[in-house]
Protein backbone atom coordinates (compact mmCIF):
# COMPACT_ATOMS: atom_id res chain seq x y z
CA UNK A 1 0.00 0.00 0.00
CA UNK A 2 1.49 3.57 -0.99
CA UNK A 3 -0.31 6.15 1.43
CA UNK A 4 1.19 9.09 3.41
CA UNK A 5 -1.59 8.59 5.72
CA UNK A 6 -0.46 6.00 8.53
CA UNK A 7 -3.96 5.84 9.60
CA UNK A 8 -5.57 4.60 6.33
CA UNK A 9 -3.16 1.91 6.38
CA UNK A 10 -3.97 1.12 9.62
CA UNK A 11 -7.37 0.77 8.72
CA UNK A 12 -7.49 -1.01 5.49
CA UNK A 13 -5.23 -3.69 7.18
CA UNK A 14 -7.76 -4.26 9.44
CA UNK A 15 -10.80 -4.18 7.38
CA UNK A 16 -8.58 -7.24 5.59
CA UNK A 17 -8.21 -8.77 8.63
CA UNK A 18 -11.72 -8.92 9.64
CA UNK A 19 -13.32 -10.31 6.49
CA UNK A 20 -10.12 -12.63 5.68
CA UNK A 21 -7.64 -13.25 8.62
CA UNK A 22 -4.26 -14.07 7.66
CA UNK A 23 -5.32 -14.30 3.82
CA UNK A 24 -3.52 -10.90 2.70
CA UNK A 25 0.01 -9.79 4.19
CA UNK A 26 0.07 -5.52 3.84
CA UNK A 27 3.00 -4.15 3.41
CA UNK A 28 3.19 -0.05 3.63
CA UNK A 29 5.25 2.97 2.17
CA UNK A 30 4.30 6.34 3.15
CA UNK A 31 6.01 8.34 -0.21
CA UNK A 32 6.74 8.43 -3.63
CA UNK A 33 10.17 7.55 -3.90
CA UNK A 34 9.77 4.52 -1.58
CA UNK A 35 7.04 3.00 -3.70
CA UNK A 36 9.34 3.25 -6.50
CA UNK A 37 11.88 1.28 -5.01
CA UNK A 38 9.12 -0.94 -3.57
CA UNK A 39 7.69 -1.61 -7.40
CA UNK A 40 10.75 -2.68 -8.93
CA UNK A 41 11.50 -5.59 -6.91
CA UNK A 42 8.47 -6.62 -8.61
CA UNK A 43 7.38 -8.35 -5.27
CA UNK A 44 3.71 -7.89 -4.59
CA UNK A 45 0.80 -8.92 -6.58
CA UNK A 46 -1.32 -6.47 -5.72
CA UNK A 47 -0.86 -2.44 -5.22
CA UNK A 48 -2.69 -0.44 -3.34
CA UNK A 49 -1.81 3.43 -4.26
CA UNK A 50 -3.26 6.67 -2.99
CA UNK A 51 -3.82 9.52 -5.11
CA UNK A 52 -2.35 11.96 -2.86
CA UNK A 53 1.18 11.47 -2.55
CA UNK A 54 2.80 14.91 -1.45
CA UNK A 55 3.82 16.67 -4.91
CA UNK A 56 3.11 13.41 -6.86
CA UNK A 57 0.14 11.71 -7.33
CA UNK A 58 -1.40 7.86 -7.64
CA UNK A 59 -1.53 8.71 -11.37
CA UNK A 60 2.41 9.18 -11.35
CA UNK A 61 3.35 6.13 -9.49
CA UNK A 62 0.70 3.89 -12.77
CA UNK A 63 2.73 6.05 -15.17
CA UNK A 64 5.64 4.54 -13.54
CA UNK A 65 4.37 1.28 -14.35
CA UNK A 66 3.96 1.64 -18.13
CA UNK A 67 7.43 3.21 -18.61
CA UNK A 68 8.99 0.50 -16.37
CA UNK A 69 6.87 -1.79 -18.67
CA UNK A 70 5.68 -3.71 -15.90
CA UNK A 71 2.63 -5.14 -15.65
CA UNK A 72 0.48 -5.34 -12.11
CA UNK A 73 -2.75 -4.84 -10.88
CA UNK A 74 -3.41 -1.09 -9.09
CA UNK A 75 -6.21 0.28 -7.43
CA UNK A 76 -6.32 3.71 -6.43
CA UNK A 77 -7.62 5.33 -3.80
CA UNK A 78 -8.76 8.38 -2.91
CA UNK A 79 -10.44 10.89 -0.36
CA UNK A 80 -13.47 11.84 -2.32
CA UNK A 81 -15.32 10.56 -5.82
CA UNK A 82 -14.14 12.47 -8.87
CA UNK A 83 -15.39 11.49 -12.11
CA UNK A 84 -12.54 13.10 -14.29
CA UNK A 85 -9.75 11.52 -11.66
CA UNK A 86 -11.70 8.19 -11.91
CA UNK A 87 -11.27 8.38 -16.14
CA UNK A 88 -8.04 9.39 -15.80
CA UNK A 89 -6.90 6.69 -13.19
CA UNK A 90 -8.49 4.11 -15.70
CA UNK A 91 -6.42 5.49 -18.81
CA UNK A 92 -3.11 5.52 -17.08
CA UNK A 93 -3.81 1.95 -16.39
CA UNK A 94 -5.63 1.23 -12.58
CA UNK A 95 -7.78 -2.05 -12.19
CA UNK A 96 -10.34 -0.25 -9.72
CA UNK A 97 -11.27 2.96 -8.30
CA UNK A 98 -12.29 3.41 -4.69
CA UNK A 99 -12.76 6.16 -2.69
CA UNK A 100 -11.82 6.05 0.86
CA UNK A 101 -14.64 7.61 3.10
CA UNK A 102 -16.87 4.58 0.86
CA UNK A 103 -14.67 1.83 1.62
CA UNK A 104 -16.44 -1.48 3.62
CA UNK A 105 -14.45 -4.84 4.60
CA UNK A 106 -16.79 -6.43 1.71
CA UNK A 107 -16.29 -3.75 -0.95
CA UNK A 108 -12.44 -3.93 -0.46
CA UNK A 109 -12.14 -7.34 -0.59
CA UNK A 110 -14.27 -7.96 -3.20
CA UNK A 111 -12.48 -5.41 -5.37
CA UNK A 112 -9.44 -6.74 -4.12
CA UNK A 113 -10.62 -10.50 -5.45
CA UNK A 114 -11.67 -9.23 -8.56
CA UNK A 115 -8.94 -6.68 -9.88
CA UNK A 116 -6.72 -10.18 -9.19
CA UNK A 117 -9.60 -12.12 -11.21
CA UNK A 118 -9.19 -9.81 -13.72
CA UNK A 119 -5.85 -9.75 -13.75
CA UNK A 120 -5.31 -13.21 -14.04
CA UNK A 121 -7.90 -13.50 -16.93
CA UNK A 122 -5.79 -10.48 -18.83
CA UNK A 123 -2.32 -11.40 -18.74
CA UNK A 124 -4.26 -15.06 -20.25
CA UNK A 125 -5.54 -13.42 -23.31
CA UNK A 126 -2.51 -11.39 -23.77
CA UNK A 127 -0.71 -14.93 -23.55
CA UNK A 128 -3.06 -16.32 -26.25
CA UNK A 129 -3.09 -13.14 -28.25
CA UNK A 130 0.99 -12.86 -28.16
CA UNK A 131 1.07 -16.19 -29.29
CA UNK A 132 -1.19 -16.16 -31.79
CA UNK A 133 -0.11 -12.60 -33.20
CA UNK A 134 3.54 -14.91 -33.31
CA UNK A 135 1.81 -16.91 -35.59
CA UNK A 136 -0.02 -14.06 -38.03
CA UNK A 137 3.89 -12.41 -37.80
CA UNK A 138 6.24 -15.43 -38.91
CA UNK A 139 3.77 -17.79 -40.14
CA UNK A 140 5.28 -18.73 -44.15
CA UNK A 141 1.80 -18.74 -45.54
CA UNK A 142 -0.26 -15.96 -46.31
CA UNK A 143 -2.87 -14.41 -43.91
CA UNK A 144 -5.27 -11.56 -44.96
CA UNK A 145 -8.24 -10.57 -42.05
CA UNK A 146 -10.62 -8.72 -44.10
CA UNK A 147 -13.94 -6.78 -42.66
CA UNK A 148 -17.85 -7.62 -43.68
CA UNK A 149 -17.30 -5.59 -47.03
CA UNK A 150 -14.31 -7.72 -48.41
CA UNK A 151 -11.94 -5.18 -47.42
CA UNK A 152 -8.26 -6.23 -46.34
CA UNK A 153 -7.71 -4.63 -42.87
CA UNK A 154 -4.47 -6.91 -41.55
CA UNK A 155 -2.20 -8.85 -43.44
CA UNK A 156 1.26 -10.24 -42.39
CA UNK A 157 4.65 -10.24 -43.76
CA UNK A 158 4.31 -13.03 -45.65
CA UNK A 159 1.21 -11.83 -47.36
CA UNK A 160 2.88 -8.43 -48.15
CA UNK A 161 6.01 -10.58 -49.85
CA UNK A 162 3.69 -12.39 -51.52
CA UNK A 163 0.84 -9.87 -53.17
CA UNK A 164 4.04 -7.73 -53.43
CA UNK A 165 1.60 -4.71 -52.63
CA UNK A 166 2.90 -1.97 -49.99
CA UNK A 167 0.96 -2.32 -46.96
CA UNK A 168 -1.15 1.07 -47.07
CA UNK A 169 -2.10 0.06 -50.68
CA UNK A 170 -3.24 -3.08 -49.47
CA UNK A 171 -5.33 -1.96 -47.01
CA UNK A 172 -7.36 -0.01 -49.27
CA UNK A 173 -7.73 -3.29 -51.35
CA UNK A 174 -10.42 -5.35 -51.40
CA UNK A 175 -10.53 -9.70 -51.49
CA UNK A 176 -12.36 -9.65 -54.99
CA UNK A 177 -9.26 -7.12 -56.83
CA UNK A 178 -6.54 -10.05 -55.60
CA UNK A 179 -8.15 -12.19 -58.36
CA UNK A 180 -6.70 -12.60 -62.33
CA UNK A 181 -10.00 -14.23 -62.96
CA UNK A 182 -13.12 -12.04 -62.68
CA UNK A 183 -15.42 -14.88 -63.05
CA UNK A 184 -13.12 -16.59 -59.74
CA UNK A 185 -14.14 -13.63 -57.80
CA UNK A 186 -17.88 -14.77 -57.30
CA UNK A 187 -17.68 -17.71 -56.96
CA UNK A 188 -15.11 -17.44 -53.55
CA UNK A 189 -17.73 -14.51 -52.25
CA UNK A 190 -20.55 -16.93 -53.08
CA UNK A 191 -18.43 -19.64 -50.92
CA UNK A 192 -17.72 -17.73 -48.29
CA UNK A 193 -20.98 -16.00 -48.10
CA UNK A 194 -22.61 -19.50 -47.64
CA UNK A 195 -24.47 -21.15 -44.76
CA UNK A 196 -21.06 -23.12 -44.49
CA UNK A 197 -18.96 -19.97 -44.54
CA UNK A 198 -15.78 -22.16 -45.68
CA UNK A 199 -13.46 -21.98 -48.90
CA UNK A 200 -11.30 -24.42 -49.03
CA UNK A 201 -10.20 -23.58 -53.07
CA UNK A 202 -7.53 -22.96 -55.74
CA UNK A 203 -7.32 -19.75 -57.34
CA UNK A 204 -5.27 -17.60 -59.56
CA UNK A 205 -4.33 -14.36 -57.82
CA UNK A 206 -2.25 -11.08 -59.39
CA UNK A 207 0.29 -9.28 -57.59
CA UNK A 208 0.71 -5.51 -58.13
CA UNK A 209 2.94 -6.21 -60.41
CA UNK A 210 0.68 -8.00 -62.83
CA UNK A 211 2.61 -11.92 -62.02
CA UNK A 212 0.18 -14.35 -61.62
CA UNK A 213 -0.02 -16.70 -58.80
CA UNK A 214 -1.15 -20.29 -58.18
CA UNK A 215 -2.86 -20.22 -54.86
CA UNK A 216 -4.74 -22.66 -52.38
CA UNK A 217 -7.35 -20.00 -50.51
CA UNK A 218 -8.28 -21.51 -47.03
CA UNK A 219 -11.30 -18.64 -46.05
CA UNK A 220 -13.58 -18.68 -43.25
CA UNK A 221 -15.79 -16.41 -40.93
CA UNK A 222 -13.48 -15.69 -37.62
CA UNK A 223 -15.94 -13.41 -35.59
CA UNK A 224 -19.26 -13.64 -36.42
CA UNK A 225 -20.32 -10.35 -34.21
CA UNK A 226 -17.63 -8.33 -35.98
CA UNK A 227 -17.94 -10.41 -39.76
CA UNK A 228 -13.85 -10.72 -39.98
CA UNK A 229 -12.75 -13.22 -42.40
CA UNK A 230 -9.76 -14.86 -41.67
CA UNK A 231 -7.94 -16.12 -45.33
CA UNK A 232 -4.57 -18.77 -45.55
CA UNK A 233 -3.43 -18.14 -48.95
CA UNK A 234 -0.90 -20.66 -49.40
CA UNK A 235 1.61 -20.08 -52.86
CA UNK A 236 1.43 -23.11 -54.84
CA UNK A 237 3.09 -21.65 -58.29
CA UNK A 238 6.45 -23.73 -57.60
CA UNK A 239 4.90 -26.38 -57.10
CA UNK A 240 2.88 -26.44 -60.05
CA UNK A 241 5.37 -24.82 -62.43
CA UNK A 242 7.11 -28.05 -61.54
CA UNK A 243 4.27 -30.57 -62.55
CA UNK A 244 3.21 -28.14 -65.52
CA UNK A 245 6.85 -28.99 -66.50
CA UNK A 246 6.95 -32.93 -65.66
CA UNK A 247 3.60 -33.29 -67.96
CA UNK A 248 5.56 -30.64 -70.97
CA UNK A 249 8.25 -33.69 -70.80
CA UNK A 250 6.06 -36.90 -70.76
CA UNK A 251 3.71 -35.45 -72.98
CA UNK A 252 6.54 -34.57 -75.61
CA UNK A 253 8.68 -37.82 -74.96
CA UNK A 254 5.48 -39.34 -76.18
CA UNK A 255 4.53 -37.58 -78.85
CA UNK A 256 8.44 -38.07 -79.81
CA UNK A 257 7.97 -41.83 -79.56
CA UNK A 258 4.64 -41.66 -81.81
CA UNK A 259 6.77 -39.16 -84.55
CA UNK A 260 9.38 -41.82 -84.89
CA UNK A 261 6.92 -44.74 -84.71
CA UNK A 262 4.94 -42.57 -87.53
CA UNK A 263 7.95 -41.90 -89.59
CA UNK A 264 9.08 -45.64 -89.84
CA UNK A 265 5.18 -46.72 -90.72
CA UNK A 266 4.92 -44.15 -93.14
CA UNK A 267 8.26 -43.88 -94.91
CA UNK A 268 8.50 -47.49 -95.60
CA UNK A 269 5.61 -47.69 -97.79
CA UNK A 270 6.11 -44.05 -98.95
CA UNK A 271 9.15 -44.94 -100.44
CA UNK A 272 7.60 -48.00 -102.15
CA UNK A 273 4.98 -45.77 -103.91
CA UNK A 274 7.66 -43.51 -104.90
CA UNK A 275 9.84 -45.94 -106.72
CA UNK A 276 6.64 -47.53 -108.47
CA UNK A 277 5.99 -44.06 -109.66
CA UNK A 278 9.07 -43.79 -110.69
CA UNK A 279 8.98 -47.34 -112.72
CA UNK A 280 5.25 -46.05 -114.18
CA UNK A 281 7.02 -42.93 -115.65
CA UNK A 282 9.66 -44.54 -117.22
CA UNK A 283 8.20 -47.67 -118.07
CA UNK A 284 7.16 -48.32 -122.00
CA UNK A 285 3.46 -48.52 -121.14
CA UNK A 286 1.19 -46.71 -122.88
CA UNK A 287 1.31 -43.07 -122.34
CA UNK A 288 -2.11 -40.87 -121.72
CA UNK A 289 -1.96 -37.04 -120.87
CA UNK A 290 -3.84 -37.59 -117.81
CA UNK A 291 -1.96 -41.00 -116.82
CA UNK A 292 1.06 -38.58 -116.55
CA UNK A 293 -0.81 -35.89 -114.90
CA UNK A 294 -1.65 -38.46 -112.11
CA UNK A 295 1.69 -39.66 -111.61
CA UNK A 296 3.08 -36.35 -111.24
CA UNK A 297 0.33 -35.73 -108.72
CA UNK A 298 1.05 -39.03 -106.99
CA UNK A 299 4.84 -38.03 -106.97
CA UNK A 300 3.99 -34.48 -105.32
CA UNK A 301 2.54 -35.45 -102.74
CA UNK A 302 4.19 -38.10 -101.68
CA UNK A 303 6.91 -35.89 -101.44
CA UNK A 304 5.35 -33.22 -99.29
CA UNK A 305 4.39 -36.10 -97.01
CA UNK A 306 7.98 -37.11 -96.80
CA UNK A 307 8.33 -33.34 -95.87
CA UNK A 308 5.96 -33.13 -93.30
CA UNK A 309 7.40 -36.34 -91.47
CA UNK A 310 10.25 -34.89 -91.67
CA UNK A 311 9.22 -31.49 -89.74
CA UNK A 312 7.27 -33.86 -87.41
CA UNK A 313 10.76 -35.40 -86.24
CA UNK A 314 12.75 -32.32 -86.46
CA UNK A 315 9.96 -30.71 -83.98
CA UNK A 316 10.03 -33.29 -81.80
CA UNK A 317 13.75 -34.72 -81.52
CA UNK A 318 15.85 -33.55 -78.77
CA UNK A 319 18.50 -32.23 -80.99
CA UNK A 320 21.91 -30.92 -80.08
CA UNK A 321 22.18 -27.46 -78.79
CA UNK A 322 25.27 -25.20 -78.55
CA UNK A 323 25.02 -23.94 -75.34
CA UNK A 324 26.72 -20.83 -74.08
CA UNK A 325 25.74 -17.79 -71.55
CA UNK A 326 23.63 -15.50 -73.02
CA UNK A 327 22.07 -12.10 -72.14
CA UNK A 328 18.32 -12.63 -72.12
CA UNK A 329 17.36 -9.23 -72.87
CA UNK A 330 20.01 -9.43 -75.32
CA UNK A 331 18.20 -12.13 -77.33
CA UNK A 332 14.94 -10.78 -77.02
CA UNK A 333 16.49 -7.41 -78.85
CA UNK A 334 17.63 -9.69 -81.70
CA UNK A 335 14.70 -11.47 -82.12
CA UNK A 336 11.97 -8.07 -82.17
CA UNK A 337 14.58 -6.87 -84.56
CA UNK A 338 14.55 -9.51 -86.96
CA UNK A 339 10.68 -9.73 -86.65
CA UNK A 340 10.98 -5.44 -87.08
CA UNK A 341 9.20 -5.76 -90.81
CA UNK A 342 6.15 -7.45 -90.07
CA UNK A 343 5.93 -5.34 -86.59
CA UNK A 344 6.34 -1.95 -89.11
CA UNK A 345 4.07 -3.50 -91.94
CA UNK A 346 1.15 -4.37 -89.65
CA UNK A 347 1.79 -0.96 -87.22
CA UNK A 348 1.96 -2.68 -84.09
CA UNK A 349 3.60 -1.01 -80.64
CA UNK A 350 5.77 -2.64 -79.13
CA UNK A 351 6.66 -2.37 -75.23
CA UNK A 352 9.29 -3.66 -73.73
CA UNK A 353 9.89 -4.07 -69.95
CA UNK A 354 13.36 -5.93 -69.73
CA UNK A 355 14.71 -6.06 -66.27
CA UNK A 356 18.41 -4.63 -66.04
CA UNK A 357 20.77 -5.30 -65.28
CA UNK A 358 20.42 -8.15 -68.32
CA UNK A 359 20.70 -11.94 -66.89
CA UNK A 360 22.48 -14.70 -68.19
CA UNK A 361 20.57 -18.03 -69.32
CA UNK A 362 22.65 -21.21 -71.28
CA UNK A 363 21.58 -20.98 -74.16
CA UNK A 364 21.81 -21.65 -78.18
CA UNK A 365 21.23 -18.28 -79.95
CA UNK A 366 19.90 -19.47 -82.91
CA UNK A 367 17.56 -21.88 -81.99
CA UNK A 368 16.35 -19.72 -79.11
CA UNK A 369 15.73 -16.67 -80.92
CA UNK A 370 13.78 -19.60 -83.33
CA UNK A 371 11.29 -19.83 -80.40
CA UNK A 372 11.02 -16.43 -79.62
CA UNK A 373 10.09 -15.67 -82.76
CA UNK A 374 7.32 -17.70 -83.22
CA UNK A 375 5.70 -16.69 -80.32
CA UNK A 376 6.05 -12.60 -81.83
CA UNK A 377 5.04 -14.00 -85.70
CA UNK A 378 1.99 -15.25 -83.77
CA UNK A 379 1.59 -12.22 -81.92
CA UNK A 380 1.43 -10.26 -85.19
CA UNK A 381 -0.80 -12.47 -87.45
CA UNK A 382 -3.61 -12.83 -84.38
CA UNK A 383 -3.51 -8.87 -84.16
CA UNK A 384 -5.14 -6.11 -86.21
CA UNK A 385 -3.30 -4.33 -88.37
CA UNK A 386 -2.67 -0.50 -86.55
CA UNK A 387 -4.68 -1.47 -83.47
CA UNK A 388 -2.46 -3.77 -81.68
CA UNK A 389 0.59 -3.89 -79.15
CA UNK A 390 3.38 -6.40 -78.02
CA UNK A 391 4.34 -6.61 -74.64
CA UNK A 392 7.63 -8.06 -73.87
CA UNK A 393 8.71 -8.38 -70.30
CA UNK A 394 11.48 -10.10 -68.22
CA UNK A 395 12.25 -10.23 -64.46
CA UNK A 396 13.59 -13.16 -62.01
CA UNK A 397 12.26 -15.04 -59.50
CA UNK A 398 14.70 -17.29 -56.69
CA UNK A 399 16.95 -19.31 -59.83
CA UNK A 400 14.76 -18.57 -62.34
CA UNK A 401 14.44 -15.70 -65.06
CA UNK A 402 11.07 -15.22 -66.81
CA UNK A 403 9.18 -13.69 -69.90
CA UNK A 404 5.91 -12.68 -70.77
CA UNK A 405 5.03 -11.76 -74.49
CA UNK A 406 1.72 -10.66 -74.61
CA UNK A 407 -0.55 -9.28 -77.46
CA UNK A 408 -3.84 -7.59 -78.09
CA UNK A 409 -5.09 -10.11 -80.27
CA UNK A 410 -8.09 -11.79 -80.66
CA UNK A 411 -7.70 -14.85 -78.02
CA UNK A 412 -7.83 -18.33 -78.29
CA UNK A 413 -10.95 -20.10 -77.47
CA UNK A 414 -10.50 -22.49 -74.06
CA UNK A 415 -11.19 -25.81 -75.93
CA UNK A 416 -7.90 -24.92 -78.48
CA UNK A 417 -5.86 -24.08 -75.67
CA UNK A 418 -4.66 -27.40 -74.67
CA UNK A 419 -3.93 -28.69 -78.06
CA UNK A 420 -1.59 -25.60 -78.48
CA UNK A 421 1.53 -27.29 -79.15
CA UNK A 422 0.00 -30.59 -80.27
CA UNK A 423 1.95 -31.34 -83.99
CA UNK A 424 -0.22 -30.20 -86.68
CA UNK A 425 -2.46 -28.66 -84.70
CA UNK A 426 -3.59 -24.91 -86.01
CA UNK A 427 -6.34 -22.49 -86.64
CA UNK A 428 -4.70 -20.78 -89.67
CA UNK A 429 -5.58 -21.33 -93.46
CA UNK A 430 -1.89 -21.50 -94.26
CA UNK A 431 0.92 -23.56 -91.79
CA UNK A 432 1.62 -26.95 -91.10
CA UNK A 433 0.34 -26.41 -87.45
CA UNK A 434 4.39 -27.38 -86.00
CA UNK A 435 5.89 -23.83 -85.41
CA UNK A 436 4.82 -23.97 -81.83
CA UNK A 437 5.43 -27.45 -81.36
CA UNK A 438 9.07 -26.83 -82.18
CA UNK A 439 8.98 -23.97 -79.83
CA UNK A 440 8.19 -25.97 -77.14
CA UNK A 441 11.07 -28.35 -78.14
CA UNK A 442 13.50 -25.73 -78.15
CA UNK A 443 12.20 -24.35 -74.74
CA UNK A 444 12.08 -27.44 -73.18
CA UNK A 445 15.76 -28.38 -73.92
CA UNK A 446 17.03 -25.48 -72.48
CA UNK A 447 15.54 -27.00 -69.28
CA UNK A 448 12.69 -23.77 -69.49
CA UNK A 449 8.83 -23.88 -69.38
CA UNK A 450 5.75 -22.27 -71.41
CA UNK A 451 2.46 -21.37 -70.63
CA UNK A 452 -0.33 -19.60 -72.64
CA UNK A 453 -2.85 -18.19 -70.94
CA UNK A 454 -5.89 -16.73 -73.03
CA UNK A 455 -9.47 -15.60 -73.72
CA UNK A 456 -11.53 -14.76 -76.73
CA UNK A 457 -11.15 -10.80 -77.55
CA UNK A 458 -8.76 -10.26 -74.74
CA UNK A 459 -5.12 -11.45 -76.16
CA UNK A 460 -2.88 -13.83 -75.17
CA UNK A 461 0.34 -14.06 -73.30
CA UNK A 462 3.19 -16.84 -72.87
CA UNK A 463 5.29 -17.25 -70.04
CA UNK A 464 8.49 -18.79 -70.44
CA UNK A 465 11.11 -19.51 -67.51
CA UNK A 466 14.81 -20.34 -68.13
CA UNK A 467 17.20 -21.46 -64.88
CA UNK A 468 19.74 -18.31 -64.07
CA UNK A 469 23.45 -19.02 -64.93
CA UNK A 470 25.61 -20.07 -62.22
CA UNK A 471 29.04 -18.62 -62.92
CA UNK A 472 30.47 -21.67 -60.87
CA UNK A 473 28.74 -24.15 -62.80
CA UNK A 474 28.67 -22.20 -65.93
CA UNK A 475 33.02 -21.86 -65.73
CA UNK A 476 32.75 -26.03 -65.43
CA UNK A 477 30.66 -26.32 -68.63
CA UNK A 478 33.07 -23.91 -70.43
CA UNK A 479 36.48 -25.85 -69.46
Amino acid sequence: MVDDDEDDFFLVNALLQDISPDEYVLQWVSSYSEALGIIETRSHDLYLVDYRLGSHTGIDVLHHFRNLGYKAPVILFTGKGDYHIDKEAMQAGAADYLVKSEITAVGLERAIRYTLDKFTHLKAIEKSEKRYFSIFEKSNDAILLADCEHRIVAANPAAIRLLRYEEASLYNSYLGSLFANESQIKTFIDLLCSDDGVVRQEYVFRTSQGQQLDVVVNASLLDEKKQLYLCIIQDVTERKRKEQEKQQQEKFAITGRIARLIAHEVRNPLTNILLAVSELKTSELPETADSQLYLDIMERNCHRINQLVTELLESTRMSELNMLPQGLNVLIEKTIHLAADRLQLNDIRVIKKLREPDLQVMADEDKLIIALLNIIINGVEAMKAGDGTLEVETWHESDRVFVRISDTGSGIPPENLAKMFEPFFTSKTKGTGLGLTATQNIILNHKGTIHVDSRPGEGTQFLISFPIVNAAIDRDLLL
